[in-house]
């Protein structure tokens, strides 16, 4: 991963990377059960086990499989109010504020955009008072010039895997 000299992510370079059909298939299968045996994706793949063992550790070296997770059900552990929130930033700022942002606690997403906007936020919250507090906190920050936040009604889908088609 290359940083830029804003301190953002070169994602040209990200990009680069070569990966093949295997690859690609091991990256999917992984994302449906990342505790599936080396074994069994093996056998489900028609390679040697050496191979699948080889091929996660390149993808691992290479920043192509970032780690293994658990996917969580947020409402089930009581958090289940999340926001949407879209941050101005003095320009100068703005990597300063992201970075600081990024780092507290309740936020899922941190992302750069493009419009009225300098950032959206995507944080989860266990009520309204964890959400003001959060707001409250957030508008004290230097270079924060202004927030909007929105408060989701219902997920109607939500997936941070990346479809391999």
């Amino acid at each position: 991963m290359k940083e830029c000299a804003d301190g953002g992510i070169d994602l040209e370079s990200e990009s680069s990377e070569k990966i093949d059909e295997i690859d690609l298939q091991i990256i999917s299968l992984l994302q449906e059960d990342s505790r599936l045996s080396f074994n069994k994706m093996a056998k489900e793949l028609g390679v040697s086990v050496g191979t699948v063992c080889n091929r996660i550790k390149s993808l691992e070296e290479k920043g192509i499989i970032k780690g293994y997770t658990a996917i969580v059900n947020p409402i089930k552990i009581g958090y289940g109010l999340t926001a949407i929130i879209l941050i101005q930033a003095e320009g100068k700022h703005l990597v300063d504020v992201e970075r600081e942002v990024a780092k507290m606690k309740h936020i899922v997403s941190v992302y750069d955009i493009t419009g009225d906007f300098d950032i959206a936020v995507i944080a989860r919250f266990k009520d309204i008072f964890g959400l003001n507090t959060f707001i409250k906190r957030l508008l004290a920050m230097p270079y924060v010039k202004r927030t909007v936040t929105n408060v989701v009604l219902n997920v109607v889908k939500e997936d941070f895997r990346v479809k391999i088609f």
